[in-house]
Formats: C-alpha cells, sequence, structure tokens
C-alpha cells in the first residue's frame, strides 16, 4: 500500500463517518462504523504493508528503534485537510498493528453534542475537580474538548492541558491554552501536573487519570484553588468515588475520601447510544453535582 493508497483509505474513513481504523497483518483494513467493524474492499496487509504504514506516520522525535524497544507507541497524525487520529501502534504475533481514532479538525462544542447546561455549568467553577468518565469509546475526550473550548470563548483564564497524545488543537482565544503531550513535550502525567503547578494555571485539563501518583497531584492541584478536569474509566459516578479511593494503599483511604468530599465538585458519566434512525449515536449523560448530602 502506498501512500496515496493510505491517504485515501484514511479520507475514505472520515467520509464514511468511521470512528477507528484497524490495520492488521492478514486482515483489509477495518472501519467502526457504527461500533461494528467492517472490512473494506482492499487486499489483505502484508507484514510490509503494516511496517511501512507505521514508519510512514511516526512522528518526528519517534524512530522505528523506539518502537522495537517499546513494543507499542501512542501518538497523533495529522492528514491536512481530512482529519486528525490517535494512533496506536503495537506488536500481534511478531507483526506490526496500527490502530487509528479519528479525531475531527473542528473543536466540538456543547451544542452540536448535545450536552445539557448542567455540563456547562462545570465550566464556570473557580476550583475542584471534575471528572468525565464512560466505557472505552463513550466519547469522554470529545466532551473534554468541549468544556476547553466552552471556556476559551468566554473566560480569561490560563488553561493546561496534558494529553496522551494531544487530541483536538485548540487556538487560545479570550483563554490563553497551552498544550502538551506526553512523550513529546513531557514524560508523564504525573510529572507535567507538578510542572503546570508553576506554570501559573487557572484550570489543567489531564488526559487520563492512570495511576496514584497523578491522581494525588490532581487532587492536590483541585485543593490549592485550581480547577481541574480529567477522566476515568468508570460507568457511573458512585463507582468513580470507589475507583479513585481504591487505587490508595488501605491506610490512606480514609484521607483519600475527606479530599475528595472538599474537593469533586461533579462527575459527568457517559454513554453513546445508537440513534433510533441508525444514523450514528447521542450521547447519554448522568450528571452528578456534588451537594452538601454527597459531600456527607
Amino acid at each position: 500500500m502506498d501512500g496515496n493508497t493510505f491517504n485515501r483509505l484514511l479520507q475514505t474513513a472520515v467520509e464514511r463517518g468511521a470512528s477507528d481504523l484497524h490495520l492488521q497483518v492478514g486482515d483489509p483494513p477495518l472501519f467502526r462504523l457504527k461500533g461494528q467493524l467492517q472490512p473494506q474492499d482492499f487486499p489483505k496487509l502484508t507484514y510490509q504493508n503494516t511496517r511501512d504504514i507505521a514508519q510512514a506516520i511516526l512522528p518526528y522525535g519517534l524512530q522505528e528503534t523506539d518502537f522495537d524497544r517499546l513494543q507499542e507507541l501512542d501518538f497523533s497524525y495529522s492528514l491536512p485537510g481530512t482529519a486528525r487520529f490517535r494512533v496506536n501502534v503495537y506488536r500481534q504475533r511478531g507483526t506490526v498493528a496500527v490502530v487509528m481514532r479519528v479525531v475531527p479538525f473542528e473543536v466540538p462544542n456543547f451544542q452540536t453534542l448535545g450536552l445539557p447546561d448542567a455540563v456547562r455549568d462545570f465550566t464556570l467553577e473557580e476550583r475542584g475537580l471534575v471528572l468525565v468518565t464512560g466505557v472505552t469509546g463513550s466519547g469522554k475526550s470529545t466532551t473534554l474538548a468541549a468544556l476547553i473550548n466552552e471556556i476559551n470563548t468566554c473566560r480569561r483564564k490560563h488553561i493546561i492541558t496534558i494529553e496522551d497524545p494531544i487530541e483536538f488543537l485548540f487556538r487560545s482565544d479570550v483563554a490563553s491554552i497551552t498544550q502538551r503531550e506526553i512523550g513529546a513535550d513531557t514524560h508523564d502525567f504525573a510529572t507535567a501536573l507538578r510542572a503546570a503547578l508553576r506554570q501559573d494555571p487557572d484550570i489543567i485539563m489531564v488526559g487520563e487519570m492512570r495511576d496514584t501518583e497523578t491522581i494525588d497531584v490532581a487532587l492536590k492541584a483541585a485543593e490549592t484553588g485550581h480547577l481541574v478536569f480529567s477522566t476515568l474509566h468508570t460507568p457511573d459516578a458512585p463507582k468513580t468515588i470507589n475507583r479513585l479511593v481504591s487505587v490508595f494503599p488501605l491506610d490512606q483511604q480514609r484521607q483519600v475520601r475527606i479530599r475528595l468530599a472538599e474537593s469533586m465538585r461533579g462527575v459527568v458519566s457517559q454513554r453513546l447510544v445508537a440513534r433510533a434512525d441508525g444514523r450514528g449515536a447521542v450521547i447519554a449523560v448522568e450528571v452528578m453535582k456534588v451537594t452538601a448530602t454527597i459531600t456527607d
């Protein structure tokens, strides 16, 4: 598969509304359409096909030797005039495989996503922690982007995003936005979060809270007067609180619950629901705003 053929494949995926593209040796390219993987009218991919594609899309600063050492890489890729893609390159059965998630160039907003005002209200908070939760593929990153976009249009704040990789590209409007990518601009989420506290932020967006250290620093940021947005892979608000607490050692869990009670502002739990007419999906959300009753 040459470069032009690959670019046409990406364009077709975007035009048909695919959410993801799968490239694996022994299979034709697969599009995820309306939640289902559908093979495309292409020859089955060879060992050389997938390796050539991976080499062609590796960003500056990442080399083939990095992939050979780590065995998997996350990064973003742009096809001008078409879309951006969140890419994971990995090995399976000794061959290279690629999964590409479509990320539109246009930053989403509340109107296009159909998010309720209860979600928008979180953009007016001055401090605290707001989490967007849901299973993989439920649109968490898209909702986070809409929250940041809303603040960008109406509040004179310094926003720092920490992502792996950067998905939506923001342009500073009323707010000033700094975007940092794991691997390209910083080592990891926890390191970037600690550094962000020295970069005069008002609002910090953490792509995902993956470990105890990142959660601890995010709570510290929320406790010290910053508004922190992040995501977690949990299906609903109660499980979100339990998940955050459970990653800490048992002797620290009571204190973590107290910290969450003081800093948590809300949880947006969401999932994608297929439209009745079969034309795509809509976001179904459950919003938990922290009240005195919930805090107790």
